[in-house]
């Protein structure tokens, strides 16, 4: 793993180019290579220094940094780009096309509307940074040493086929999961008939929207939960962003609660919590889940207890994922039956479900 990894800033402000530099220097130990202000800088210096990460504003005067970006992948430059979002609809919008794009992740642009400092912003970039470079040494590690292959239960127990159904579908993800959420959702037929709850660490302010984009993609009904929304077959649920969510049984009648309770493995909402509490409300058994691309291990240990409990679950293989993270670790746990490409998560769901008498 690279020790200090080399870093461009690109920003129409000085002063963010000032204080990203300074924090990523003094308290993250990286290098601060270069900064400048334009999408037109932002090629310049990808082509000219090869840095391992671009920090890249997405409004900027002359080129914006989705305009960079796309001709950054179009030239094949080897670059990590984080994207600085500002909190509004447009925003949004341009953050979930950047990652489409191939940006890796994105942070909350500092500004007077939202609650964190700059300060703060260059310690979440530090942490990104760090988790992504850790994700991938890991990963490699893993190459190295030889991890028992995922169960498949359905050719050895023909009992795993048939007796219990599947009444619920749970996914998890992190880092890289906006693309890939949106690879799923667009291959899920509208008569699919379980309702489906989705955790992606994501910031207050964007999961709405991004919920909203799901929903003009997707064939099923896709929104952000709501504290008491009643769980429908054939809805999908996205946790809200600083909220945990949790399935809930009340007077019979299965429900979504949030509250903004303690960070679980660092996140709010957090992947383990509403596996979790999914567990508790349908049965593990009756669950099939799904953990995809992140970096840490946010999901892992409740993947792997739903996975002992019966129930099915799938991972998403590490050739699509943008940090092989979470998913590797639930991997070497032991807890996952199927580790497929993004593409293949959909038609082995459907597949499982058939198999299951769904």
């Amino acid at each position: 793993m690279m020790s200090q990894p080399k870093i461009v800033i690109i920003d129409d402000s000085l002063l963010v180019r000032n204080i990203l530099s300074d924090v990523l220097v003094k308290k993250a130990g990286f290098q601060v290579i270069a900064t400048g202000k334009t999408g037109v800088d932002c090629i310049d210096l990808a082509e000219k220094l090869k840095p391992d990460f671009i920090i890249l504003d997405i409004e900027m005067p002359i080129m914006d940094g989705l305009t960079a970006l796309a001709e950054i992948k179009k030239r094949k430059i080897e670059t990590n780009v984080i994207m600085l979002s500002v909190l509004t609809q447009h925003g949004a919008d341009a953050t979930f096309r950047a990652l489409e794009l191939g940006a890796i992740d994105f942070v909350p642009k500092p500004s007077s509307g939202n609650q964190f400092s700059p300060d703060e912003i260059a310690e979440v970039i530090g942490s990104k940074i760090k988790g992504f470079l850790d994700s991938h040494q890991s990963s490699k590690n893993v190459v190295q040493r030889p991890i028992a292959p995922p169960v498949q239960r359905e050719n050895l127990n023909k009992s795993f086929q048939k007796q219990v159904s599947i009444n619920a579908i749970a996914i998890g993800t992190s880092t890289g999961g906006p693309k890939a959420l949106q690879t799923v959702f667009t291959a899920i037929p509208a008569d699919f008939n379980k309702p489906i709850l989705v955790v992606q660490h994501m910031p207050p302010g964007f999961t709405k929207a991004f919920a909203d984009r799901l929903n003009t993609l997707s064939k099923v009904k896709v929104k952000e939960a709501e504290h008491g929304d009643v769980i429908t077959a054939g809805h999908a649920y996205i946790a809200p962003g600083d909220y945990q969510m949790r399935v809930v049984l009340k007077d019979g009648i299965k429900m979504i609660d949030l509250q903004q309770s303690v960070q679980v493995n660092g996140h709010r909402p957090s992947i383990e919590v509403l596996f979790d509490s999914m567990s508790e409300v349908y049965g593990g058994s009756h669950l099939l889940s799904v953990i995809m691309t992140g970096m840490g291990k946010d999901g892992s240990q409740a993947i792997t207890n739903i996975h002992s409990q019966g129930g099915v679950t799938l991972a998403q293989d590490e050739s699509t994922s943008v940090v092989y993270g979470m998913n590797r670790v639930a991997v070497e746990l032991g807890g996952i039956d199927f580790v497929l490409p993004v593409e293949d998560l959909v038609p082995k769901m459907l597949d499982l479900l058939r198999a299951r008498g769904n």
